[in-house]
């Protein structure tokens, strides 16, 4: 897999001419993408569960594996792929500049990002919601008792505009300590700086996890935000749009019909079932209008696996999971009370 690490700053951001942007608008993406050779795909700074990085500086995570699954659906090779990490302050304005292909990266779709930005959100990858961290000494229960308080946020994030408007509805005058990095936004508050940090609850667990000593440290019971956090394209061209999106439910899809990356040879050559079939191009064309190859969720399935396999490996109980349950969430499958749903591929 070629990686990149590229903290973008302002200055990186400004070296993107116009005239590159204007090519990548003028041009399909599928298009720029194959004749490049590989995907660009953005995420975070490194974030346990999401996009982190291994001992050999490799990246894995729920959000690594879209980037991974688009470059199988298009290649037939999950490693033809570039992985920027952009800072939360830059990251749509190198997707919309053209620096990125796509973004996968604990984004949390809001209407004005939707409408505003020159993005498209697609399918969410995790519902999350927002909630706080507090030392377990503290005696604090409920963000409710909070009035006062010192939150460290991460600033140009939902998370700094959601922590406004939980402080004012509920009059807790709370101050925010805003910081670009996460990082140094947990060590100011494990040094006192802050009385609680704040974020989506995902993401904490898997901070609070690497935290000294965990167990001084409780995530509080309250929800006070949705974060369907989902990939995201520019907005324009819709057979680009289409292939992130279908990748994603493809994943979704194949969990539903009990097709895995230890299974999917054997369903390809003997199911019977003609969701499978077509899903897998044994029958059908479903292809055509992705403009991909007959085997691209075939490649996505057996190189990457279905959303299940991810999210057990990296969200759950695997060996690289950050031990956030499944059941009863609304990231469980649709046939089990959860959100997690695919359209028919037909």
């Amino acid at each position: 897999m070629k990686l990149q690490t590229l903290l973008a700053s302002v200055a990186a951001v400004a070296a993107v001419s116009i005239a590159g942007a204007t090519v990548a608008s003028a041009q399909s993406t599928l298009d720029i993408v194959k004749k490049r050779g590989h995907l660009r795909c953005q995420v975070g700074q490194p974030s346990p569960g999401y996009y982190n990085l291994d001992a050999n500086g490799n990246w894995y995570g729920l959000d690594v594996a879209n980037c991974q699954a688009v470059a199988a659906a298009i290649f037939g090779d999950k490693t033809k792929l570039e992985i920027q990490s952009v800072s939360s302050q830059m990251r749509f304005t190198a997707l919309a500049n053209g620096e990125s292909d796509m973004l996968s990266r604990t984004a949390t779709w809001t209407m004005s990002r939707d409408t505003q930005l020159g993005l498209d959100f697609l399918q969410p990858n995790f519902y999350d919601g927002q909630g706080f961290t507090v030392r377990k000494d503290s005696g604090i229960t409920s963000a409710l008792q909070m009035k006062g308080a010192k939150v460290c946020v991460l600033t140009g994030t939902t998370t700094e505009l959601n922590l406004a408007d939980f402080s004012r509805v509920n009059n807790l005058n709370i101050s925010a300590v805003t910081f670009e990095d996460f990082n140094v936004r947990d060590e100011t508050y494990l040094n006192g700086g802050c009385d609680s940090t704040t974020g989506d609850k995902s993401s904490m667990a898997g901070n609070l996890a690497a935290f000294p000593v965990p167990s001084d440290h409780i995530i509080l019971p309250e929800t006070i935000s949705k974060e369907p956090l989902a990939p995201a394209v520019r907005h324009g061209d819709s057979q680009w749009r289409d292939i992130v999106t279908w990748v994603v439910f493809a994943m979704i899809n194949a969990e539903e019909l009990g097709v895995t990356s230890a299974n999917v040879d054997d369903m390809r050559a003997n199911s019977d079932n003609v969701n499978i079939r077509r899903m897998l191009g044994v029958e059908g064309a479903l292809h055509e209008g992705l403009g991909l190859n007959k085997d691209w969720a075939y490649n996505v399935i057996k190189q990457v696996g279905n959303y299940g396999e991810n999210y057990e490996a990296y969200m759950g109980s695997g060996k690289l999971g950050i031990g956030i349950p499944r059941a009863g969430s609304a990231n469980a499958l649709w046939t089990d009370g959860g959100l997690m749903y695919s359209p028919p591929m037909r």
